[in-house]
């Protein structure tokens, strides 16, 4: 049994005329919004049949959902892989170029490599891969509905484990995002480690001045 959230297309993206036969992976990112902590990507593969109801963008999931869904993807997927980008490294070649970079290590980190790969957003990495870019994606194509819940989780679950080595900044619960609880402990405890220094908020407490440029 194949459940999947597009009644008017046929239930396998494998059974599209364009990819009858071929592994059609899907990849998407989580992450590029926080003061700290890496971004993450996954990539996937799966079957011709899959059972994984309520799949959906990571976004519009309970925490609750995301992990059962994270779990059986895993099992049932043909291949999956998951990498990440450090904040140092985002500081660096900026969170664009990191997200890309993330997403072109997940797709070459799957067991099987895929004949297509659809790409949450604007913009695929640069790649040998054929490749189609899909604006709210996850949203619209299950692939990258299970890449984007696998990337979110791996990602939440990693937070939680800094905020053991990084107390007193409330990682476990606002994952690195900007919230008033995470503004309120940079102020008082200034960035550590994992902070994402050419970020504006976090480059004030630093009293730098250089700031992320985004490039496409």
């Amino acid at each position: 049994m194949t459940v999947s959230m597009f009644a008017e297309l046929p239930f396998c993206i494998a059974e599209w005329p364009d990819h009858r036969g071929q592994l059609v992976a899907g990849t998407d990112e989580a992450g590029r919004g926080p003061l700290a902590g890496s971004v993450f990507a996954a990539a996937v593969i799966l079957p011709e049949r899959y059972n994984l109801p309520g799949l959906n963008d990571s976004k519009k999931l309970s925490e609750r959902k995301r992990n059962l869904l994270y779990d059986q993807i895993r099992e049932q997927a043909v291949a999956f892989a998951i990498a990440e980008v450090s904040a140092e490294e985002i500081d660096r070649i900026n969170i664009f170029q990191a997200s890309m970079q993330a997403m072109h290590t997940a797709a070459q980190s799957l067991r099987l490599q895929p004949d297509h790969v659809y790409v949450d957003g604007n913009h695929c990495p640069r790649w040998a891969y054929r490749s189609t870019a899909l604006v709210k994606g996850d949203s619209r194509l299950d692939c990258i509905a299970a890449a984007s819940i696998l990337a979110k989780v791996a990602r939440d679950r990693a937070m939680d484990e800094l905020d053991q080595l990084y107390p007193g900044y409330g990682f476990a619960k606002h994952k690195g995002y900007p919230t008033a609880a995470h503004f309120k402990a940079l102020q008082e405890l200034g960035a550590c480690a994992i902070h994402r220094r050419s970020y504006a908020p976090v480059a004030a407490v630093l009293g730098t001045t250089e700031l992320q440029i985004q490039t496409a």
